[in-house]
């Protein structure tokens, strides 16, 4: 199925907004399903830093939430159509599933961290690709989203980490 955008006076060739408006499709659909982790963990986390993780959760959850905000925005301002129900993520996101069955603060840790890295791995490719597409406002999107979520990365990650 060919994309078709609606018309806008964008001068990005029509060509490069259709490049464009694909990925940032694609890092719409990791950016929800990476916003929902983040929230899964927070309703279920139980144990010995419940609170500190518990709000550290939701501040991933809101962080990435603004993400989507931004990348959705992008596919609208470039003539496409943000695709971000529920039923599109389920099917094209490309993180790992989350695991429904835990509740200890150590294993949400690992494995939000997980899904964080790998987001963060991809936001990376897509500043390079939006780069190679000559298409400097989104790369300086994905590179927003990439600060954002290194810092997140960082944050959750040291819960992970040993004082010595």
């Amino acid at each position: 199925m060919k994309l078709k955008l609606t018309h806008t006076r964008n001068s990005l060739p029509e060509k490069t907004r259709i490049e464009i408006t694909a990925l940032l499709q694609e890092r719409l659909t990791e950016s929800i399903d990476l916003m929902m982790q983040a929230k899964q963990a927070h309703w279920n986390v139980k144990g010995h830093n419940f609170i500190a993780l518990h709000e550290l959760f939701d501040k991933v959850y809101t962080d990435t939430g603004t993400y989507v905000d931004l990348i959705a925005e992008r596919i609208v301002q470039l003539g496409g159509i943000a695709q971000g129900t529920i039923r599109v993520v389920a099917k094209k996101s490309s993180l790992p599933e989350y695991p429904l069955d835990i509740t200890s603060g150590k294993k949400h840790v690992a494995e939000l961290a997980q899904a964080i890295a790998f987001y963060g791995e991809l936001i990376r490719k897509a500043i390079a690709t939006s780069t190679q597409l000559k298409d400097a406002d989104t790369a300086d999107i994905f590179t927003e989203v990439s600060r954002g979520s290194d810092m997140n990365l960082w944050f959750v990650e040291a819960h992970e980490q040993s004082e010595h």
